[in-house]
């Protein structure tokens, strides 16, 4: 029996999540309302455009929503069934699927996993933020397939089941002007183990406090992973990576022939052997997959060598953060091009960084935010070459970078900031970066 037929359906929220829960439930037969404030009311702001929810027999929350608003608490208490796109999944999957989440290196440790079940032949999807949308997959699924989903607090915060495979990268504080406080955040990332079963597991990351506290709130079988110290998975000795099989030590190879950079991306490719493993993967093909696979687009982008020169594309640094692990992973020459749209970020921790990692020998500062950058690196005493270069073209930007950069170095577009000032957003400014690093190749 269809429990969706006819049934009065809210669906809040109309971006991708929210488009994909609408086929999904127009396929299953039921009455859609959508229910997104900038469609509907985006002229008027007094109107509450989820007022009366009560008069819905389904509301279906897009991830963005937040689960516990007043309004859907009302409408809980008055009876309505209240779920979202990933529960509807989950409650419809026939195959296995592997959750990913953590607060940075979801997209990168995902694919990967995906790519070494491809190449182990297995039916594998990638679904999610960086996949397909997951409702539209369920027609082609069977119980053989597996899917790999990126999963968020956002998606996670109701959750009450959880995946087959949970892997648990490291998470710090974020997405604090979403949730209540820390505690909301990391106890929504909880349920990615809370309710495994005994033939489960829980693939976690034995480095950091949070994760592995984790450890102790699944019934699956524990898979630690670590790049620095002896694991029941993957981890990392003396530079070799190395897993753990029928209690002997397999060595993958070293882990500087990585083509991923830094030390963040150990942390990622230990995780993604640790599920290969525990799925069966044999040893020649997780090689060959993880020393080949040159990481997603516009994140510590491998886009190319000229004139002894690398050149990374990282524009998906958007705040410091991340260009902070960026800067970390190098130790030749580097030249950062560094700057964008300013969304008040503070710049202080970066500045001190780049003034101690003696290798930044050059800075090509971009855009709106270079005054701000150009002080927080002023207050921290660095001592290299900074050229400004205001919003002129990528073509100069890059060409500047490569003639201050000495061969043996390293050209890093790591920008710290938003693109919005000069780029449409940040995969244009990456792949404006990548074609002109192109045009420098093929003179």
């Amino acid at each position: 029996m269809n429990k969706y037929k006819n049934k009065k359906v809210a669906v809040l929220g109309y971006g991708i999540e929210g488009a994909d829960t609408e086929k999904y439930m127009k396929r299953e037969g039921a009455v859609i309302t959508i229910l997104d404030k900038k469609l509907e009311y985006s002229h008027s702001n007094d109107k509450n455009y989820l007022a009366n929810l009560e008069r819905f027999d389904v509301i279906v929350r897009s991830a963005g929503v937040y689960r516990f608003l007043p309004e859907i608490t009302q409408a809980e208490h008055a009876g309505v069934k209240i779920t979202s796109a990933i529960k509807i999944f989950f409650e419809n999957c026939p195959g296995k699927i592997i959750g990913v989440t953590g607060t940075k290196g979801k997209g990168t440790t995902s694919t990967l996993i995906s790519e070494i079940l491809k190449a182990d032949k297995r039916k594998v999807y990638l679904a999610g933020n960086i996949g397909k949308p997951y409702l539209e997959l369920l027609p082609l699924l069977k119980k053989n397939s597996i899917v790999v989903l990126e999963l968020s607090s956002f998606q996670l915060i109701d959750m009450n089941v959880s995946p087959h495979i949970a892997v648990v990268l490291n998470i710090t504080s974020d997405h604090l002007n979403w949730h209540k406080d820390v505690e909301e955040y990391i106890s929504a990332k909880r349920n990615i183990v809370k309710y495994q079963k005994s033939t489960d597991f829980a693939v976690i990351n034995a480095d950091y406090e949070i994760p592995k506290s984790f450890a102790g709130e699944t019934k699956g079988k524990v898979v630690l992973f670590s790049k620095s110290q002896f694991t029941n998975g993957c981890f990392v000795e003396n530079g070799d990576l190395t897993y753990m099989k029928d209690d002997k030590k397999v060595v993958l190879g070293k882990s500087h022939w990585l083509l991923l950079r830094g030390e963040h991306n150990l942390e990622n490719v230990t995780a993604a052997v640790s599920v290969a493993v525990s799925l069966g993967v044999d040893e020649e093909v997780i090689k060959k997959v993880i020393f080949s696979f040159a990481g997603l687009e516009h994140r510590l982008e491998l886009v190319g060598s000229f004139g002894g020169i690398s050149f990374y594309n990282d524009s998906f640094a958007t705040g410091p953060q991340p260009t902070i692990a960026a800067i970390r992973s190098f130790e030749e020459p580097e030249t950062l091009i560094l700057g964008g749209s300013d969304k008040n970020l503070d710049f202080t921790e970066l500045g001190e960084v780049i003034a101690k990692k003696k290798n930044v020998e050059c800075i090509v500062l971009i855009g709106h935010v270079a005054e701000k950058i150009k002080k927080a690196l002023k207050d921290a005493n660095y001592k290299g070459k900074l050229i400004e270069m205001g919003k002129k073209s990528m073509d100069k930007i890059v060409q500047e970078a490569f003639s201050n950069t000495p061969k043996g170095g390293v050209v890093l577009l790591s920008p710290g900031a938003a693109s919005f000032d000069m780029f449409k957003d940040y995969k244009d400014r990456g792949n404006k970066f990548k074609t002109v690093v192109e045009d420098l190749k093929n003179g």
